[in-house]
């Protein structure tokens, strides 16, 4: 891999991962922007003592473009987009409409590929073993930042999640503090080792492969299966079954068979519904340990925190989505349509031949 580091118009770090070692890149951004001005900040809730973004200049960022628009595409002429190259194999670069700046911390775009109409499971292994390294590098570089606490890499697919671009990409927040959802599983974690004197996300995992009614796909390095207590109508997660802390601490192994295992999960996701169903709309999020002492990760501290991705869809069933109401958005008990153990025997009969 080679990393290329250059800055946008505006002053705004680009990064290029390419797999060439001898690939160049020089072309320069002619785009006459102004320096980018946020309003990002961070506001506590004392009842739920949580945190918010607020970010009143994200209303100004692009909506749906049509598709010779699109701001992710490589630069041609007579238009130009955030990647000033004619072409790419990935591309990082700060968000020109950040929820999360400054001492607010840091947000990211990864370009997963130039080709508009492609998506993640289109990505060849190579493509997507890319990918995992830029994850890496990013993951790396972000923690060196005093401000950023946590790195959340994900990717937000299809119209009903949200997206307002089209072109295959991911999202990288560098939050300035632990997240609520990490607090609530350090805090379970933590629980369990008091309790047993064992680590919480190990015994998950050894129960999932074991019980084997929700396991989805099994490599060598890889797991992934249906939690028990699924929140989403099918929702994988997928875990090493070397716990790591981070993306960082990844092995080799483990890292040459993910783009098998995760190009997979998504090209199944693709044939839940059907042949005649549009693409699944899905979130994918990778959870990494927060940042701290390296004793904290194995006590008390950070709970021995494992590096783990969750994927999960929307969409319940053909031609229905499962929409957050009363009960999820209200008092954050969900409630599922789909038995986990049918998600998973479903997500097993679709497997490519």
């Amino acid at each position: 891999m080679k990393k290329t580091s250059t800055r946008l118009a505006d002053g705004r770090e680009l990064l290029y991962y390419d797999s060439r070692d001898d690939t160049v890149r020089d072309a320069p951004d002619l785009r006459p922007l102004d320096t980018v001005a946020t309003t990002a900040q961070i506001r506590h809730d004392p009842l739920l003592g949580d945190a918010v973004a607020i970010a009143s200049h994200r209303q100004a960022r692009i909506y749906h473009p049509p598709a010779d628009e699109c701001p992710l595409c490589p630069s041609r002429s007579g238009r130009r987009s955030e990647i000033p190259a004619a072409d790419y194999d990935v591309a990082v670069f700060e968000n020109r409409f950040p929820s999360l700046a400054g001492d607010a911390g840091r947000c990211e775009v990864v370009c997963f590929t130039s080709d508009h109409d492609a998506s993640f499971a289109d990505l060849t292994e190579d493509q997507a073993a890319l990918v995992l390294e830029a994850w890496a590098d990013r993951t790396a570089e972000l923690a060196e930042l005093p401000q950023v606490k946590q790195v959340f890499l994900f990717e937000n697919r299809g119209v009903e999640i949200g997206v307002t671009l089209g072109h295959p990409h991911g999202q990288i927040y560098g939050y300035p503090f632990v997240t609520p959802r990490t607090e609530l599983m350090l805090r379970s974690a933590r629980a369990h080792l008091a309790k047993t004197g064992r680590n919480l996300f190990d015994d998950v995992l050894a129960h999932e492969r074991s019980e084997g009614t929700r396991v989805v796909l099994e490599g060598e390095h890889w797991v992934a299966f249906v939690p028990y207590a699924a929140h989403w109508p099918y929702e994988v997660h997928l875990y090493p079954k070397q716990r790591v802390p981070d993306l960082r601490a990844l092995g080799d192994a483990a890292r040459t068979e993910f783009p098998q295992i995760y190009l997979e999960l998504l090209r199944r996701f693709d044939r839940i519904f059907g042949p005649d169903e549009p693409p699944t709309p899905y979130i994918s999020a990778w959870h990494q340990a927060p940042f701290g002492e390296p004793g904290d990760l194995e006590g008390a501290g950070l709970g021995g925190f494992a590096l783990h991705l969750e994927l999960f869809t929307i969409r319940r069933t053909a031609g229905k989505l499962k929409f957050l109401a009363g009960s999820e958005s209200g008092m954050n008990v969900f409630i599922n349509d789909v038995p986990p153990e049918t998600a998973a025997e479903r997500l097993r009969e679709v497997a490519s031949k």
